[in-house]
């Protein structure tokens, strides 16, 4: 499958995207865990795992033409005087 890779998931890999074998969405991360390290899978075990723009469980099966993608969580980052904007 295609592996695409986004915001944290693109810096604990050093790339965005790359090709991996595995017949399940699971097996595909699992090879990609492999190559990238413990960086990644902790990014992977917090991010959502779309399969061709749809959101699946990892037991998902997918082949060599499906797009896997990663997408960490947005994280938002607020200043003080951004909270104090919010205040009534």
């Amino acid at each position: 499958a295609i592996l695409r890779l986004f915001a944290q998931a693109r810096e604990a890999a050093g790339a965005g995207t790359a090709n991996f074998s595995g017949s399940t969405v699971d097996e595909v991360i699992k090879a990609a865990i492999s190559q990238y390290g413990e960086t990644f899978e902790a990014v992977v075990n917090m991010s959502k795992v779309w399969v061709n723009g749809e959101e699946v469980p990892r037991s998902h099966a997918v082949t060599d033409k499906d797009e896997v993608a990663v997408l960490p969580p947005l994280l938002l980052y607020t200043s003080d005087a951004a909270d104090d904007s919010l205040r009534v």
